[in-house]
């Protein structure tokens, strides 16, 4: 159950990173590199077999 939510906020927050508007063009690498960081996290912690 915790996978599956936790697959779909990462898929959500992976569609938010996207630079769709010009605004958020200048943002530059900052929400894809927080993204990744928690992607990180996230199969770190599932390797170690606490999720």
């Amino acid at each position: 159950m915790l996978g599956t939510i936790l697959v779909i906020l990462l898929i959500l927050l992976l569609i938010g990173a996207l630079p769709r508007w010009s605004y958020s063009a200048g943002w530059g690498y900052a929400p894809s590199g927080v993204v990744t960081l928690i992607l990180i996290i996230i199969v770190i912690l599932l390797l170690v077999g606490r999720i």
